[in-house]
């Protein structure tokens, strides 16, 4: 039986077939990827992942807590430094294996497409349900331990058993990277850019966005975060830099119409939060993680370290890489930390 008889509005909704579960990396062609390898001239590489304890305690997000590495324990004694001749006078071998508690949307990260749903009557009889891009359910699909609609508990194991994370980095997730220089045109300014001063940057730097493309936005946010140090001025931070400004329509139908795979950002959540006021009576307080995740399968990456990559693209009259992006292939997970690369 089908999941939907409505989809929503501006949705791609089967397009890509009626069980689909990675949305727009369909369009990563073996073609668009050798487009991609013929971006690299000179053999270098960036990493665009943050050091995973950054931002730094909870300032930024009260919910998501810095990792916390710990030795893992046999027989009640730490393995870190522990020489194997403890065990057997014979062997010369020391050990060192641990494990971490880790929030995996803290730092540098992706979103899943099971990340951010919507109360949407999928089924045409008036009554909103828990939905994912799709069509997938929140309660089928995507679970948790709690049933927040009638205060109860599900009885349900937490965890995504469609659009997970994994299926995400089942693609490996390797294209063509494209990078769009906020800074260099608004600075440190708190600006909520619309789609008229997107296309002014874009044509001022002679960026063109094909199909299939990862689509990246420095805004500067990463170079100022890391001169933190670990301690987040969230109010500077959240006061500072430009940003998409989500409640834009026009570059709803931008994101819709270029074939863009992923937005990244080096910010807090690609668009600027919080979303300028809407006057409808029930809306998103995230519109563009509707309009990517929910509707059209686009993937958000966040907190990626972009600035030196785009200082050193600027220089030369650059704006396009190869990018190899891979989460971790944790299933059922719902975002995932990432250690992105760009090489030119």
């Amino acid at each position: 039986m089908p999941r939907w008889k409505n989809r929503p509005e501006g949705s791609n909704w089967g397009d890509f077939g009626p069980d689909d579960q990675i949305g727009r990396l369909n369009l990563v062609t073996p073609d668009k990827v050798l487009a991609a390898v013929r971006e690299v001239r000179e053999g270098r590489s960036f990493c665009l992942s943050l050091p995973l304890d950054f931002p730094g305690g909870t300032a930024i997000n009260a919910s998501r807590k810095p990792p916390e590495v710990q030795p893992v324990m046999d027989q009640g004694r730490p393995n870190m430094n522990f020489p194997y001749s403890c065990n057997n006078p014979h062997h010369l071998d020391v050990l060192c294996d641990d494990q971490v508690l880790l929030t995996l949307q803290y730092s540098t990260q992706w979103d899943s497409l099971a990340h951010i749903g919507q109360e949407f009557d999928a089924d045409g009889d008036g009554v909103a349900e828990l939905v994912y891009y799709n069509g997938f359910r929140g309660g089928t699909h995507i679970s948790g331990p709690a049933d927040h609609q009638t205060g109860g508990d599900s009885g349900a194991p937490s965890g995504a058993r469609a659009l997970g994370i994994e299926k995400m980095a089942e693609t490996s997730v390797q294209g063509r990277g494209v990078m769009i220089d906020f800074k260099a045109h608004f600075g440190e300014e708190r600006v909520y850019v619309n789609y008229d001063q997107l296309m002014r940057v874009l044509e001022a730097d002679k960026v063109v966005i094909e199909k299939g493309d990862f689509v990246c936005f420095r805004t500067g946010f990463d170079e100022m975060l890391l001169s933190m140090n670990r301690q987040p001025d969230a109010k500077k931070l959240r006061s500072s830099f430009a940003a998409l400004d989500g409640r834009d329509e026009r570059i709803h139908r931008w994101i819709e119409e270029t074939g863009l795979v992923a937005l990244i950002a080096d910010n807090i959540a690609v668009e600027a939060t919080p979303a300028k006021a809407s006057t409808a009576d029930r809306f998103t307080a995230l519109p563009l993680h509707e309009v990517c995740l929910f509707k059209l399968g686009v993937y958000l990456g966040e907190f990626w370290l972009l600035s030196p990559l785009a200082d050193w693209l600027r220089e030369r009259g650059r704006s396009r890489f190869l990018l190899t992006a891979p989460p971790l292939r944790l299933p059922g997970a719902v975002g995932s930390p990432a250690t992105p690369v760009a090489t030119v």
